[in-house]
């Protein structure tokens, strides 16, 4: 029986890395490696594995009929590996290290600030790195430690726990209805200006939900990103939609009453289950619960 080849793991991370981006230097890139050390890998596992992976094009490099089959089972590998090492740092027992957070823009710069200040007076020995993304960040891949998510993960090994619904509300600035009056009805309500997403359908998906169908354009400003869509609320271009908590602890804005429900923000909290049980972690974890429940309803 012929030997199989025994592959070196940075052989295969390599041929993984450009495999996904399709050339070397921006393979280099993501692994924070040079152009020619990651050329000399390519063809290291080329010949243990007596095939050629890649075609090389004048604008970079495309898989081989036998590059792509192995992309499923290297990604396997990576998996693997990334278990290995995710187990491996759960076992630590020191409460002494960093925890990584993720959470949307929004809930990291409106909420997050003095929940981390009160966790780093309560355990000085714990760094916290603080990631505002939109992006869901993947935990198998330790991009993330913990992540503050306002919807259900449905990812295998993940533990979750739902810390409670933060209610949103209707507000305009007081600004805009000084000029343009409060709407007193749903028919007056659709004649005035609306803040909405530019490119989320959530709105627009609000609307219809409650029977109203309006698109993209019935929304005269426009902002995906919620800071910015809270403070063209706050400046006067019109009614929006926001943390009810945010929109009454503003002095700025008034709620409006648009007589019909709306739905909620559901608030988890996310860890890989192979790190949730690392002291810090777990700590970090419980602080952030306690330090969120007060938001919800």
């Amino acid at each position: 029986m012929n030997k199989l080849p025994s592959l070196d793991w940075s052989l295969v991370q390599a041929f993984l890395a450009v495999a996904e981006t399709g050339s070397l230097s921006a393979a280099a890139r993501l692994l924070g490696t040079s152009q020619p050390t990651l050329g000399r890998q390519i063809k290291q596992i080329e010949q243990q594995l007596g095939a050629e992976l890649f075609h090389r094009q004048p604008r970079g490099l495309a898989l081989t009929d036998i590059g792509a089959a192995l992309v499923q089972p290297a990604s396997v590998m990576r998996d693997a590996v990334q278990r290995i090492a995710l187990t491996a740092a759960g076992r630590q027992a020191s409460l002494a290290g960093t925890v990584r957070i993720t959470a949307s823009v929004s809930t990291s710069a409106l909420h997050l600030p003095p929940i981390i200040a009160g966790i780093r007076k309560l355990e000085p020995q714990i760094a916290i790195e603080l990631v505002p993304s939109d992006d869901s960040r993947n935990l198998l891949y330790r991009e993330a430690d913990i992540a503050v998510r306002m919807y259900r993960p449905t990812q295998l090994d993940l533990v979750t726990q739902h810390i409670g619904d933060i209610e949103l509300a209707v507000f305009a600035a007081k600004s805009y209805l000084a000029d343009r009056g409060t709407p007193q009805s749903g028919a007056d309500l659709l004649q005035h200006d609306f803040v909405g997403f530019d490119a989320n359908p959530e709105i627009i998906e609000g609307f219809r939900a409650a029977g109203i169908t309006v698109d993209r354009d019935f929304f005269k400003t426009r902002c995906d990103d919620n800071i910015a869509y809270w403070e063209l609320v706050r400046a006067g271009c019109g009614i929006g939609f926001a943390q009810a908590g945010v929109g009454r602890d503003d002095p700025l804005v008034s709620e409006i009453d648009i007589g019909m429900p709306l739905p909620v923000l559901p608030v988890w909290l996310t860890a890989h289950e192979a790190m949730r049980q690392t002291p810090r972690i777990r700590r970090v974890w419980d602080l952030l619960a306690a330090g969120l429940r007060p938001l919800v309803s």
